[in-house]
């Protein structure tokens, strides 16, 4: 009788054990799937660089549609289909040009500046590397499209993130980074003689400035915002000089009202007699404290599409927004049937990678109407581009374009030259 009580004693606990394990068994099951699931998810999430979003995107109130691709994934009630937003998030609908590969610039260029003087485009200094300084001009000419003439700068010259306009004659050259990496900013000044390719000195400017926004405009050369000499922090001032073939009128240069927001890299128009400034950013790479080499180091940037217009009145007026915000375009404009025309850029950083994300559209701002539309697309994104136009046909070169057209972050420094044709 014993016996059978101490077996079925033995029974019932192996019966509730095998119930116990298979209850542990299903919920290790349980959890090892949603493991599995969310590390799976986390490693295509990292590597395919995309992101959950609505259909749609709202850019400066206006609705455009997002480049997507389909994403299929159904649970267990057959739940509908995620839109997944590749890594050319950023991207906006454009017509499609047809492009031109043109002769490559002898050099390929970062952060270089460029002026054109009727068809006669003159592409200066500029990143060969990051270690690595350009510390001369190369001429390209439209009308038979051929790179010729090469001439070096003065060897006390700022070699990237340089101020500079002309009057069709003289070019003038405001302060800028010397030497490569995040070295410091120089306040000299020069004047190129396009006529004789002499080089002469010009007022420095009060401060050092990083690729401040410069113009001629009403008999003065202007000089506004860009970043301070720690490469980072936007500066706000403004100054003037009067100025005349070249030569400076006044003995020192004049304080006038503050731009509404500082900052680097954008683009300086007059039209119409209208000072227009464009994009741009707040931040930038710094030198690493302590590096021998002042080697860059990554700080936070914020990329902005604002439009301010500077009039008689001498008060700016803020215009209508960019498609998106866009800077590194100081150079990368020109002037088109009563409208300003914007190739490529930086906008704001990737939000899976934060890397720095290029933009591969042609904005157009009609100045009549007040209004932006994009009017095409690139062959590639890129970034500091620099850029002409000339008989109908808008040319750019040089600059840091994207690693693909699914990946826009920055890659290869080239010295590329295309055109296509523009009709506005």
């Amino acid at each position: 009788m014993a016996r059978a009580k101490h077996k079925t004693t033995k029974f019932v606990f192996i019966l509730v054990a095998l119930l116990g394990a298979f209850f542990i068994v299903d919920l290790l099951w349980a959890s090892s799937s949603s493991a599995s699931q969310a590390v799976a998810s986390n490693w295509a999430f990292q590597n395919s660089h995309a992101f959950i979003i609505p259909n749609v995107v709202h850019s400066n109130n206006n609705t455009v549609s997002a480049p997507v691709k389909e994403k299929a994934k159904q649970d267990k009630k057959g739940v509908v289909p995620e839109r997944v937003l590749s890594a050319t998030f950023a991207d906006l609908p454009g017509p499609e040009l047809k492009w031109e590969k043109m002769s490559t610039a002898p050099v390929p260029r970062l952060d270089g500046a460029a002026i054109q003087i009727k068809n006669l485009l003159y592409v200066f200094a500029g990143y060969g590397t990051i270690d690595y300084v350009h510390s001369h001009v190369d001429i390209y000419n439209f009308t038979d499209n051929t790179w010729g003439e090469r001439f070096d700068m003065p060897k006390e010259m700022a070699h990237s993130h340089l101020g500079m306009v002309t009057d069709g004659r003289y070019i003038y050259v405001v302060t800028g980074q010397y030497g490569p990496q995040c070295r410091g900013p120089t306040a000299r000044t020069f004047v190129l003689d396009t006529s004789t390719k002499q080089w002469q000195d010009f007022p420095p400017l009060p401060v050092p400035r990083y690729a401040p926004a410069t113009q001629l405009w009403q008999g003065r050369l202007h000089v506004m915002g860009g970043s301070k000499e720690n490469r980072h922090t936007p500066g706000l001032e403004h100054w003037s000089i009067a100025v005349k073939d070249g030569k400076a009128l006044e003995k020192d240069w004049r304080t006038e009202i503050p731009i509404p927001r500082g900052g680097p890299h954008r683009a300086c128009v007059v039209v119409n007699d209208r000072l227009y400034v464009i994009g741009g950013q707040e931040g930038d790479f710094m030198a690493k404290p302590g590096s021998p080499i002042f080697k860059c180091s990554r700080r936070n940037e914020v990329v902005y599409d604002d439009v301010y217009m500077l009039d008689d009145d001498m008060k700016w007026k803020v215009l209508p927004h960019m498609p998106k915000p866009d800077s590194h375009i100081e150079f990368a404009w020109a002037i088109v049937n009563n409208s300003i025309v914007i190739v490529g850029g930086t906008t704001e950083k990737h939000p899976v990678t934060k890397k720095m994300t290029l933009v591969g559209e042609i904005f157009q701002f009609q100045l009549e109407t007040q209004k932006w539309s994009v009017i095409g697309k690139l062959p590639y994104r890129v970034k500091t581009t620099l850029v002409g136009f000339w008989n109908g046909m808008l040319y750019f070169t040089s600059g840091q374009r994207d690693k693909g057209p699914d990946d826009p972050a920055p890659r290869k420094v080239i010295g590329e030259m295309w055109r296509t044709k523009l009709s506005l």
